[in-house]
């Protein structure tokens, strides 16, 4: 019984370990991307005119996936440190010296690493294109917004390719005043618009410009005309102005896994996409999770096989990292046959198999050192004879 709970004890410190390790690397390779990203969006968004609210929005919206991209990342980097870390304290000597088997020290990473599959399972089936589609549908709301695209003072707009806006000011009752408008995506008629003052208003036809107390110049490029009129009211369809995308197909990273999977040939016709592409997103969203326990077992096994030295393991460490590297090559190596037919789904899973079958020999390499070395000293001996 004894035995029995000094086991639990310690697979769940080793548990600890790992999960502390994770959260910390996890925060820190989230920070990273997440700030790259909201560099971007704080320039496309807040550059257009919309309230910090809507980049703080678009920024959560993206978090699941950059979760996603860096979760193997942390849990490879928190299994190398924790094992490195027990190494160099001789806490894994210790329980080596009581009997534990390096199949017994690997339980506590194994279970590691499927609860971060669990993990992942739920981000890449649910939380990643749900968040995704909704990120789209957002995007296409703000593409037609008029007031973040237009109601801007003192700065030359370009809403639209060929179009140019100005509004020196905008009075608290919404009056536009000193308006700009100069529009020459026609080749053959060029129109420019001045106004005093004018108002934006939006009914069932579209949103429209009513300007007033000012001109409207038409060039022809072709001949040099020129012809001015001037107008005490005049009203402008802008709608022509405003993108507005409309609900258009869905994205193959917005379709669900059970879609993608069993119903390959109507979403392949939906999304127009190759077969091949929709059967490797449902696929690759299942071995991501399973790259999970991968990078576990290959963080930990790595340092195992070169034994426990006070000199360190960075010999081990490179070797797991290039390890770890293998077997994303791998995976991309494998992506292009299934893009081109999508019978060959299973290698979809090939770095999966190559990187539990390395984790594998090199747990059965550090439970039989001797085994290597009977081996490297045969040919020597047979040589001196």
């Amino acid at each position: 019984m004894r035995l029995g709970d000094r086991v639990a004890r310690f697979d769940r410190y080793i548990l600890s370990q790992l999960f502390m390790l994770f959260g910390f690397f996890a925060l820190v390779l989230v920070a990273v991307y997440w700030v790259n990203r909201a560099v971007i969006l704080f320039d496309q968004l807040i550059a257009d005119g919309h309230a910090a609210s809507v980049f703080l929005e678009f920024t959560a919206l993206s978090l699941p996936r950059v979760i996603g991209m860096v979760l193997p990342m942390a849990a490879f980097a928190a299994a190398v440190f924790v094992t490195n870390r027990l190494s160099g304290d001789s806490e894994l000597t210790v329980m080596q010296a009581t009997g534990f088997s390096p199949w017994r020290l690997a339980r506590p990473h194994l279970v590691y690493g499927l609860m971060l599959a669990l993990l992942m399972s739920v981000l890449t089936h649910l939380l990643i294109p749900a968040s995704l589609e909704r990120l789209k549908d957002r995007e296409r709301e703000i593409s037609g917004s008029i007031s973040a695209r237009l109601l801007r003072e003192g700065v030359f707009l370009h809403p639209a390719s060929g179009v140019t806006f100005y509004i020196r000011e905008i009075s608290p009752e919404g009056e536009l005043a000193d308006v700009f408008m100069s529009d020459v995506r026609n080749p053959d008629r060029h129109v420019t618009y001045t106004a005093e003052r004018a108002y934006l208003l939006r009914d069932d036809a579209g949103p429209k410009l009513i300007m007033q107390d000012g001109m409207a110049q038409v060039l022809t490029p072709q001949t040099g005309q020129l012809s001015t009129t001037n107008f005490a009211q005049f009203s402008r369809d802008i709608s022509g102005l405003i993108t507005q995308n409309g609900q258009g197909r869905r994205k193959l990273r917005y379709v669900s896994t059970r879609e993608l999977l069993f119903d390959t040939a109507a979403v392949s016709e939906e999304i127009r996409e190759d077969p091949g592409d929709v059967v490797l997103e449902g696929h690759q969203r299942i071995s991501q999770a399973l790259l999970c326990v991968v990078a576990a077992l290959m963080g930990q096994a790595a340092l195992l096989v070169g034994g426990f030295s006070r000199f360190g393991v960075t010999r081990q460490i490179v070797m797991a990292i290039f390890l770890l590297v293998l077997v994303q090559l791998i995976e991309g190596a494998m992506t292009e046959p299934v893009r081109r037919n999508a019978a060959l789904w299973p290698l979809a899973y090939v770095h999966i198999a190559v990187g539990l079958a390395i984790a594998g020999a090199l747990y059965w390499r550090a439970a039989h050192p001797m085994a290597f070395r009977r081996w490297r000293r045969a040919p020597r001996a047979e040589g001196a004879t």
